[in-house]
């Protein structure tokens, strides 16, 4: 499947050809989408503190986008240049080099880091030394942190295609595929492991739990439907990690909705129309989105109302939202992470990283969080 990024002249080229055509990810701020200008942050009146505990710096992201992974107080991360390093408590334990780009990482369960390269290869370390233990392959470009849990290292493939692989021997175990619309985003959305099942959302708004044992699709539901005159605006996409807690699974698409299901049957809870590509977090009361507007919402997680909107952050690029207790933090395309109170969605707090934008997903980190930014600092902070 051809790649074609922005602008809209060439996506309109490639459907006037009738080419099978994927779009990239909608990004404001990116050196291929129109320039639109951000909110101005005003001042605030902090109400808590964002804390460093520790920076570090694993290198530069590229045109890529890589997640930490944690696991207790060691985190993994990786970089373009092949680089993948541990931290413990902010010390670093090894670093190597894969030799050569990677594109998508880090999974690791504590015992085994996994990334994946442009090539389509996927790669596994020991956790504990960084020696690399297997290859595998998949069918294109990995673009997302591969997922490790359940003795699998499950891989999303660009053409969409989810691979399981033993992660003992990286031997393939099952890979699992489906029909997409001609016309997707390329984004870097990957898979989230949930017990026996692993969570994936598609093109086209569709979420899917696969089971971890054989590969197979326990239940599959619609996020959004596509709907519009153009395929452009029938874009539909789920470009966002799902949200599994309890007994529900909550999902966002981009010119979609937000919805949420039952994690057993596939059943819908409740959606409501909101677009976001940057996805949602929830706790017990709220599920907290990020919408393409750079609007934060809390809406209630038994019914989808609405509670509070926090829109002074108007196309900032933002993140995905990160419930931290009673607060909720969110970063921007300036490497700024905001922390807003958990009832109200007012600003309790706000500290700059490194100045270039956090675009993977802020991951929690002890009283806190830790987030890595594009040009690859690592920074782990605490809430007071």
């Amino acid at each position: 499947m051809k790649q074609l990024p922005l602008p809209l002249i060439v996506v309109v080229s490639a459907l006037l050809l009738g080419a099978c055509s994927t779009v990239e990810k909608l990004n404001p701020f990116s050196s291929s989408a129109p320039k639109v200008k951000p909110a101005e942050l005003a001042a605030i009146q902090p109400t808590a503190e964002l804390k460093s505990q520790w920076q570090a710096s694993v290198g530069s992201a590229g045109e890529f986008t890589f997640s930490p992974a944690v696991v207790g107080s060691s985190v993994y991360a990786s970089a373009r240049d092949g680089t993948v390093a541990r931290f413990d408590g902010g010390r670093q334990i090894w670093r190597i080099s894969a030799g050569q780009i990677i594109s998508g990482g880090v999974g690791s369960d504590g015992k085994l880091v996994v990334v994946g390269t442009p090539k389509g290869e996927v790669l596994a370390f020991d956790a504990a030394t960084g020696r690399e233990i297997w290859k595998a392959r998949v069918s294109s470009e990995v673009l997302a942190a591969p997922a490790v849990a359940d003795g699998l290292a499950v891989v999303r493939s660009g053409d969409s295609r989810i691979f399981g692989f033993d992660v003992v021997d990286g031997k393939r175990r099952w890979v699992y595929q489906r029909s997409t619309p001609t016309l997707s985003l390329r984004s870097n959305v990957g898979v989230v492991p949930a017990g026996k099942v692993t969570l994936a959302g598609f093109p086209g708004g569709k979420l899917v739990a696969i089971a971890n044992n054989n590969g197979a699709a326990i239940w599959e539901v619609t996020v959004a439907l596509p709907k519009g005159a153009t395929e452009l605006e029938r874009v539909a996409d789920v470009t966002s990690s799902p949200v599994a807690s309890g007994s529900s699974v909550c999902a966002a698409a981009f010119q979609g909705r937000v919805a949420c299901f039952d994690s057993n049957s596939g059943n819908t809870l409740w959606s409501r129309d909101m677009s976001s590509s940057a996805g949602l977090d929830l706790d017990s009361r709220y599920v907290y989105i990020a919408d393409d507007k750079g609007a934060v919402h809390a809406l209630d997680r038994n019914n989808g109302a609405s509670v509070w909107k926090q829109d002074k952050l108007g196309n900032r690029g933002l993140s995905r939202p990160l419930a931290l207790g009673s607060h909720v933090a969110v970063a921007d395309y300036q490497g700024v992470v905001h922390l807003l109170r958990r009832e109200d969605g007012a600003f309790a707090a706000r500290v700059t990283t490194d100045g270039s934008a956090v675009r993977a997903e802020p991951a929690l980190f002890g009283a806190g969080l830790l987030v890595q930014t594009a040009n690859g600092g690592l920074h782990a902070l605490e809430v007071r």
